[in-house]
């Protein structure tokens, strides 16, 4: 069985930069490693042989760029390489082959990253497991019962099996965040801008709620490294935001005892498995003990009922305006194609919207937007839970919990999750692993910043894996 990539991104770029290796090697143990792994169907298609032909320009001096040999996997879904398939995780799209290469494909190649696949998602990343037609469940490598998460599943998991150092990831309501989790890896949702994108249809659709790209890896210094490939202005996205040069990178080496953290174990919002807080609640101390000046926090959002509907409000008009792109451009009728019950409960949320109704729902979000920011007031990051629930059944049939810790639940995505309020929010937020439960499941602990703050979120991620490191965690496979 292949091992899994165990340099790191930077260490892989700085010895095939130097000649000290070849770029052929990384990326012949990542497609070995995602052969090895196979039945965690992380992978939608594997491009094995464009992979090696990559690798071989890039020796023959072909790019010497940050992420020189570095293998990165994709999200089949706005992230596209062109001559690839881009089946958005739908079964009716398995031979749509991309024309063109994403904003995000373009900065990794220039870089000198090399792309060795597509991961999978649900359809339309429409939820948080990943499931779908094409390939089936993804797991989390701790335990194939359970879900890696969604939507971002596939990348996750690759992560946590080390098929790869690096991968991209979408979030409109935890899709960066809670696959980390689940997989104890880093997911992190830039601010809306941060990172471009080239949405054929319409460049306006992710301001409501917040949906963006960004960076997964299996450490902070490494998901520092890959934002700051993928960050910065882009004129064919409508909304990217011109900034000056953020050091990220060097962001994830500022002082454990400069930072400070508000820490909520709920948000004051909705009920967190004892378990889960329990975790979050170690790490919050093991940053206090190293330094880290901890404050417990009050966070005066709106009634979860509330919030919640004004989410799924925005975010079925999201996903009913989504499919009706994807209808007309590629003539597939969701009625009757080949997808998910969940994928058209998802497009239904969209009925009987009408738009002076949605536009309202911006009245709870602007409140909850006021709420964290006081709550931030003072602080480099508020920190909570990821997930208010340990990793749960892999199929979508499984459902979610109805139950957590004493008290009924919907049994919705938006009861599994803290990570929604932040696309409500448009705050920047990322996943990092916490610790484990009792049974080993993977726990992740929030970090939420100001908007463009993306430095302090990885200054605190980074200063939570000095103190609870997590590199030797992964299990064998």
């Amino acid at each position: 069985m292949s091992g899994p990539l165990e340099d790191s991104a930077a260490e892989i770029a700085a010895a095939v930069r130097d000649g000290r290796r070849s770029p052929s090697d990384p990326v012949e143990v990542s497609l070995g490693r995602i052969d090895a792994t196979d039945e965690l169907n992380s992978f939608v298609t594997v491009v094995d042989e464009a992979a090696r032909d990559r690798a071989e320009d890039i020796a023959r001096g072909g790019n010497p760029g940050p992420l020189a040999g570095v293998p990165v996997a994709i999200k089949d879904l706005r992230t596209r390489k062109a001559g690839v398939p881009n089946t958005l995780g739908i079964a009716a799209l398995a031979d749509n082959v991309a024309r063109t290469d994403s904003i995000g494909v373009e900065r990794l190649e220039a870089a000198g990253a090399v792309v060795v696949g597509t991961t999978n998602t649900p359809a339309m990343a429409h939820t948080i497991k990943t499931e779908n037609r094409l390939v089936g469940a993804t797991p989390t490598p701790f335990d194939t019962e359970r879900s890696a998460g969604g939507s971002s599943g596939g990348s996750a998991a690759a992560l946590a099996a080390g098929s790869v150092r690096l991968a991209t990831g979408s979030d409109i309501g935890g899709s960066l965040r809670v696959p980390a989790s689940c997989c104890s890896v880093i997911g992190l949702k830039p601010t809306l801008g941060v990172v471009p994108e080239r949405t054929a249809m319409d460049g306006f659709c992710a301001q409501t709620p917040t949906f963006v790209g960004g960076p997964m890896a299996r450490s902070a210094t490494e998901t520092a490294l890959l934002l700051d490939v993928l960050a910065g202005y882009d004129g064919r996205d409508p909304l990217s935001v011109p900034l000056s040069d953020p050091e990220y990178v060097a962001a994830t080496e500022r002082s454990t005892e400069t930072l400070s953290v508000a820490y909520s174990p709920d948000l004051d919002l909705q009920p967190v498995a004892p378990a889960v807080r329990r975790v979050v609640g170690e790490a919050v101390e093991d940053l206090a003990s190293a330094g880290v000046a901890v404050e417990s926090a009050d966070v005066d959002l709106p009634p979860y009922e509330e919030l919640s509907t004004a989410y799924v409000t925005q975010v079925g008009a999201f996903f009913g305006a989504f499919a009706e792109q994807i209808e007309a451009e590629y003539g597939i009728d969701f009625g009757t194609a080949d997808v998910a019950d969940t994928v058209r409960s998802t497009i239904a949320l969209a009925d009987g919207v009408e738009t002076v109704d949605e536009r309202l729902r911006n009245v709870p979000r602007t409140a909850a937007y006021r709420a964290i920011e006081s709550a931030l007031s003072g602080h480099d990051a508020l920190v909570t839970p990821t997930l208010s629930v340990p990793p749960y059944g892999k199929h979508l049939a499984d459902g979610y919990p109805t139950e957590i810790d004493g008290e009924s639940v919907l049994g919705v995505p938006t009861d599994a999750m803290l990570t929604w309020v932040f696309n409500v929010t448009g705050h920047p937020a990322a996943s990092v692993p916490a610790g484990f439960t009792d049974t080993g499941l993977p726990v992740g602990l929030q970090v939420v910043g100001r908007r463009y703050a993306e430095t302090d979120v990885l200054a605190v991620a980074a200063a939570l894996e000095r103190v609870r490191p997590w590199a030797d965690a992964y299990p064998e496979l």
